[in-house]
């Protein structure tokens, strides 16, 4: 099997583009953020914006960006969360490493793929309002299916309080045709009705605008997509939570590097420690939160 790794600019970030057995792989150093990941002979499997832009400093549109050491908006996580920043108030959306550069700790080619690896050191590159310190490292093995692997190790003296997300956009071919099956039964918290808790019922089809927060969630999550005959298949480990989102039209139209129908075409499930998922990591104690990615024809 043929592999090969190039290094480019994309505007202002370096970037990898990785091929492996007709597969292609495009990371950008800053975030450590997949940005797009196409099988062989299909469709891409990983959304990237059409509009997006690749300036310093700006997570860019799509991709499979880090979301740590919280998720979303501070103010919605769990209270030792929201008291580890200074300011919780002014703090950016999605934690604190999505616009930073990681430094490349390997690129190895093997009989089975082709594995990079990505570091963080906050205890080197500390943050001013978050007086803690750990170490980060994502393993992307790129080989038959595509793993991502998110570790982080508390090099502080006292409990690291930690929510985070692989925030993966995945691309569909119309998300109105599409479900998503392995969240029957499981409870969510739909951030579009004031929070409210409720329970799935069956599989997940999409009418509308969609931001939910699923709990106890399976090990395995599929996107059933009949146009393109596929299954997206989702396996992950050390995540008990998973959000799900789509802005669907009125939505799309305020977000930036994203085109008003772009909502068409990609769905968003984000494997996660969020809410009561949320972790108290002890001094020099490692977490691992995994995802593995492929696909099936229908």
């Amino acid at each position: 099997m043929s592999t090969t790794n190039e290094r480019i600019q994309l505007g202002e970030l370096v970037c990898w583009r990785i091929r492996h057995a007709g597969a292609e792989l495009l990371v950008s150093e800053q975030g450590a953020q997949i940005l797009r990941y196409q099988p062989a002979g299909q469709q891409p499997l990983i959304w990237l914006s059409e509009q997006a832009a690749y300036q310093a400093g700006q997570s860019v549109r799509g991709g499979v960006p880090v979301c740590w050491p919280w998720f979303g908006d501070l103010q919605r996580n769990p209270e030792a969360i929201r008291d580890s920043h200074m300011r919780p108030e002014n703090a950016p959306a999605h934690g604190l490493v999505r616009n930073c550069a990681w430094q490349l700790l390997g690129l190895d080619t093997r009989e089975d793929g082709i594995r990079l690896s990505f570091g963080f050191d906050t205890a080197e590159q500390p943050f001013a309002e978050w007086p803690f310190a750990a170490e980060l490292q994502l393993d992307i093995h790129l080989g038959e299916r595509l793993s991502l692997s998110l570790s982080t190790r508390n090099l502080g003296d006292t409990q690291l309080p930690l929510s985070q997300a692989l925030h993966s956009y995945f691309a569909v071919s119309d998300i109105r045709q599409v479900q998503v099956e392995g969240l029957d039964a499981c409870r969510y918290i739909d951030t579009l009705e004031d929070w409210q808790a409720r329970q799935q019922r069956g599989s997940l089809a999409f009418t509308g605008e969609t931001d939910r927060i699923y709990l106890d969630t399976p090990a395995q999550l599929s996107i059933v997509d009949p146009q393109w005959k596929r299954r997206i298949l989702m396996r992950s480990e050390g995540s008990h939570s998973a959000v799900v989102w789509n802005p669907w039209t009125d939505k799309a139209r305020r977000l930036s590097q994203f085109a008003d129908d772009a909502w068409q075409g990609m769905l968003c499930i984000e494997h996660a420690n969020v809410l009561d998922d949320a972790l108290m990591l002890a001094p020099d104690a490692e977490y691992r939160l995994a995802v593995s990615l492929w696909t099936q024809t229908l």
